[in-house]
C-alpha cells in the first residue's frame, strides 16, 4: 500500500481543490450526506448576514471525488486545507471509510459538520435556506453563488442532488 492521502470533496473542494494532488476519482462516501448545513460568516457571508454553505452533515451517503495527495505533498495539502476549511471551527476533519470507482475501499480524509458548532444550521423551514443563501455576501463571493457553482459541478459529473437544485431554482425565482 502507497503512503500518501486521500480527501474526500463534496463541494467547493471538487471544482477547485487548491491543494496538491496526482489523481481524482469518483468517489461515494456513507454515513454523511451533502447538506448546506453550515453558516459562513467569512467566505460567502458575514457573522451579521451570514450565508449557507456545504458540510458532510450525518445520515445517507454522499458522491463527491476523492483526491489522491503523494507521500511528499501530504504535509502542505493538510496546511493548505486547514487555512481553507477550519477558519471557523466547524468542521471536524476525520479519516472516513469511502469507496473509490474502480472499487477499492480507502481512508479519506473528510471534513464533517460539527452539529456542536454555533455555525451548523439545520432549517425546519425551506424558506429560511432560501434567506439566507439570498442575503449570504463575503470574501469569497455570494452564497447564491456557491450553491449555482455547485449545481453546475454537480451536473457536469453527472451528480444528481435535487433538493439543491430545487433550492437554485426558489433562490432565483425570488420564492
Amino acid at each position: 500500500m502507497r503512503d500518501g492521502l486521500w480527501v474526500f470533496a463534496y463541494g467547493s473542494l471538487m471544482w477547485r481543490p487548491d491543494f496538491p494532488h496526482v489523481e481524482v476519482l469518483a468517489a461515494r462516501l456513507w454515513g454523511f450526506h451533502r447538506a448546506l448545513c453550515i453558516l459562513s460568516n467569512h467566505y460567502r457571508g458575514t457573522p451579521e448576514r451570514p450565508g449557507l454553505v456545504l458540510g458532510l452533515d450525518r445520515g445517507g451517503s454522499c458522491l463527491g471525488r476523492a483526491f489522491w495527495v503523494a507521500p511528499d505533498d501530504v504535509e502542505e495539502a493538510q496546511r493548505r486545507l486547514i487555512a481553507r476549511e477550519m477558519i471557523g471551527g466547524v468542521y471536524r476533519p476525520c479519516h472516513l471509510p469511502t469507496r473509490l470507482n474502480d472499487g477499492r475501499m480507502v481512508s479519506a480524509w473528510a471534513f464533517v459538520a460539527d452539529r456542536g458548532h454555533d455555525q451548523y444550521y439545520r432549517a425546519a423551514d425551506p424558506a429560511a435556506l432560501v434567506s439566507l443563501v439570498r442575503q449570504g455576501v463575503g470574501h469569497a463571493g455570494t452564497s447564491r453563488d456557491y450553491l449555482a457553482e455547485t449545481v453546475a459541478h454537480l451536473t457536469e459529473l453527472g451528480i444528481a442532488d435535487s433538493a439543491l437544485h430545487r433550492l437554485l431554482s426558489k433562490v432565483d425565482a425570488g420564492c
